[in-house]
């Protein structure tokens, strides 16, 4: 067996898994089947004939997705990313269908950086479905800083790159940084070179600084909207750079706070297979209101809304991604194929993992969602292995 309890070899399973509608990024195959050899689609197809299998999981009135990657969440369940454990936020998010997430964590000092990175690093070993460590601080502007602590905001100098991406070999996968801080173009380039995905964000940058971040190998916009100079019609900004580049793609909280449903749908008619729906989630999300902490930060929780304690600022989401999905149908008037492609092949590519995570489709990863059909989620496959 190996470190995720999968069968390998000439031992793998073979599971078909029959649902009434199959739905990814191609679109919506009817009375559809996915064969599942150990950790991996095998084959995939409609109708009563399909080929033998072990085991067959008839999931009858269902309506079956890959399962959901998440490239920008905090944490869940009462925990946050960087604490000593993650693995009630990880099952958390998980039973809502997230079964691939990059753990984001907020500005802290470089060398407390360091020292968080080491310690997802462990995590990643134990658990493969997670994917790697999004440092979303400490190279941001003061002046659209969210809920990051302005004291550990720096410029992103060589000592502090390498610093990072030392630390963080093998385990940091994207970073989000100000495009119009002293030195950031470099630091966007030696990111790059190094396989680390860059995010534009938590910038007061124009359209020309967002463009020369792109040209420089950032192919990501933090969380649209958010914490990022919005659309005027003489000044477009970095949304409108993000908009213009059939390179980037645009992560989108859709949880009818951050963004109103009128604007995700506009960016989704603009930016047509690059919006990602991210959660943003702190540690509220999946529990209840109240006090909690985002990093160094005092966060108030009322009816699911988080804010800086004494502030009007939000601070992440309580989100989960079946909810983002159930919002960009009713809300944002998307089709099913484009919602479940949101939440599965658009981040996926975004994070250079599209040929093998957020498709049903042979040789991808066995990461499957079963939902109802009012898209509730009712069981959870990653890797082949039923979760829960």
């Amino acid at each position: 067996m190996s470190a995720t309890g999968l069968q390998t070899g000439r031992e793998a399973q073979r599971t078909l898994v029959r649902a009434a509608r199959v739905v990814d990024a191609a679109g919506t195959t009817t009375d559809g089947w996915v064969l599942v050899v150990g950790d991996a689609v095998h084959a995939v197809g409609a109708g009563p004939d399909a080929p033998a299998a072990d085991r067959v999981v008839d999931l009858g009135d269902a309506v079956l997705t890959p399962g959901f990657v998440d490239l920008h969440g905090h944490g869940g369940a009462t925990q946050a990313y960087e604490d000593d454990t993650v693995d009630a936020a990880l099952a958390m998010h998980r039973s809502h269908g997230t079964t691939r997430s990059v753990l984001s964590l907020v500005a802290n000092p470089v060398d407390a950086l360091v020292a968080s990175l080491e310690r997802i690093r462990a995590v990643r070993t134990a658990d493969p479905l997670v994917l790697g460590v999004h440092l979303e601080g400490p190279f941001l502007s003061p002046h659209n800083k969210g809920a990051h602590n302005e004291s550990f905001l720096v410029d992103p100098t060589p000592a502090a790159v390498e610093a990072l991406l030392e630390a963080g070999d093998g385990v940091l996968r994207q970073v989000t940084v100000a495009p119009e801080l002293p030195g950031a173009l470099d630091a966007v380039r030696r990111f790059v070179d190094a396989g680390v995905v860059v995010a534009v964000g938590h910038t007061v940058g124009t359209l020309d600084h967002a463009r020369a971040a792109f040209d420089a190998g950032a192919t990501v916009l933090t969380h649209a909207f958010n914490a990022v100079p919005g659309i005027h019609h003489r000044a477009p900004g970095p949304i409108g750079a993000a908009i213009a580049d059939e390179r980037v793609t645009l992560e989108l909280i859709l949880d009818g706070v951050h963004v109103h449903p009128v604007v995700a749908d506009t960016l989704f008619r603009a930016a047509p297979d690059r919006v990602a729906l991210i959660t943003d989630a702190m540690g509220a999300a999946g529990a209840a209101d109240g006090s909690y902490r985002l990093g160094s930060l005092d966060v108030t929780v009322t009816d699911g809304v988080a804010l800086v304690a004494g502030t009007e600022t939000i601070a992440g989401s309580t989100l989960t991604q079946d909810v983002a999905l159930r919002n960009a149908v009713a809300l944002a008037g998307r089709t099913l194929p484009e919602a479940v492609a949101a939440l599965t092949s658009v981040p996926a590519a975004a994070l250079g993992l599209g040929d093998r995570l957020g498709r049903l489709a042979p040789g991808y990863a066995a990461d499957l969602v079963a939902l109802s059909p009012a898209l509730e989620v009712q069981r959870v496959w990653a890797g082949g292995r039923e979760l829960g």
